[in-house]
């Protein structure tokens, strides 16, 4: 794989990505529901998208800050 040159300016965006408040509530809402057996086969598509973005975004955040020298918090 072929290293390309990053500014720290565009690691240091990637080391602070985060879901928004609202994302983070929506998905504590379908997993609270889904817990409880009440969700909408359309409700477990929008949850398993919202878990895989947040995924991927702490795998490309926690990438950004070993590429800083830093540790994920």
């Amino acid at each position: 794989m072929e290293m390309v040159p990053t500014p720290k300016e565009f690691l240091e965006y990637l080391a602070n990505i985060s879901l928004s408040s609202q994302a983070n509530a929506r998905i504590q809402d379908l997993m609270d529901r889904n817990n409880e057996g009440l969700l909408s086969p359309q409700e477990r598509d929008v949850l398993a998208t919202l878990a895989s973005v947040s995924q991927d975004m702490s795998i490309v955040r926690a990438r950004a800050l070993m590429l800083l020298g830093r540790n994920p918090a």
